[in-house]
């Protein structure tokens, strides 16, 4: 497993302070947030997971606690769309130059629009995919916004 992603370049060229969390990747895990969570004994609300959207087909980029849903409703309204859907596992790996199960918001091949859940600011650090499957970081949820250039928002369902 490499330690140098994208993801990992793109932060460390910014000078972006994070910490690296190997961990053992399950491909079978229903839900991989929960699962890198789990392996790294980690609170699954702390462990946020990258997903890939379309807002009026657009593509947008949503930072999301791994223990939560987001409500599709609330993310077109925050991009001011009137619809929003999940994008395609193909398209999203595409756009971002990552599989799947190790899509960083960090590092991509184009900077896309990006909310990051409400929910990071309740911590000092917060875990979000490091460019790689079986690979966390931790950083700063202020110093993952600021790079992102990423509002805070409400974006999960009831």
């Amino acid at each position: 497993m490499s330690k140098t992603t994208a993801a990992t370049a793109a932060l460390t060229k910014a000078g972006i302070v994070f910490d690296l969390h190997p961990y053992a990747y399950d491909p079978d895990a229903p839900r991989v947030g929960l699962q890198a969570a789990e392996a790294l004994n980690v609170d699954p609300s702390q462990t946020f997971k990258t997903l890939m959207a379309e807002v009026d087909g657009k593509c947008v980029c949503v930072v999301v606690p791994s223990d939560g849903e987001v409500s599709m409703k609330k993310l077109a309204a925050h991009f001011k769309g009137k619809s929003a859907n999940m994008m395609k596992v193909p398209e999203a790996e595409k756009v971002t130059g990552f599989k799947v199960g190790g899509i960083s918001p960090f590092g991509q091949r184009k900077l896309h629009p990006t909310a990051i859940d409400e929910t990071a600011q309740l911590y000092n650090i917060v875990y979000i995919n490091a460019g790689q499957r079986g690979l966390l970081l931790s950083i700063a949820p202020e110093e993952a916004s600021q790079f992102l250039n990423a509002g805070y928002v409400d974006l999960m369902a009831e």
